[in-house]
């Protein structure tokens, strides 16, 4: 049974910090590339960060550059992204996407509310 499981989120003051977390299971996570996904109420859902199957490349968002960090762990079957220096408007729900890279697959979790408020 596959399995994305978001963890981390929750309400931050402007300039705070929080790490989330996807725990993979259910796959071979070593053949998936890994990805962070935001939806603010009344926008589309929009790619936040990627990072490739092994982990050696990376990609942001121009909005996000600078300010925030994908990374995984393979011993841990787990993706992170690391947000520094929040503002109000990266308040959403983050959702972590695995896409196949020998295959079609692709899975998405739950979500989890990210809150960026004074």
């Amino acid at each position: 049974q596959v399995q994305l499981v978001e963890s981390g989120g929750g309400l931050v003051q402007p300039g705070g910090s929080l790490r989330l977390s996807c725990a993979a299971s259910g796959f071979t996570f070593s053949s998936y590339a890994m990805s962070w996904h935001r939806q603010a109420p009344g926008k589309e859902r929009e790619l936040v960060a990627g990072i490739t199957n092994i982990g050696g490349n990376t990609n942001y968002a121009h909005s996000v550059k600078g300010r925030f960090a994908i990374s995984r762990d393979g011993a841990k079957n787990t993706v992170y992204l690391q947000m520094n220096s929040l503002k109000p408007e990266d308040t959403a729900v983050y959702f972590c996407k695995a896409n196949g890279v020998y295959s079609d697959y692709e899975y998405w979790g739950q979500g989890t509310q990210v809150t960026v408020s004074s």
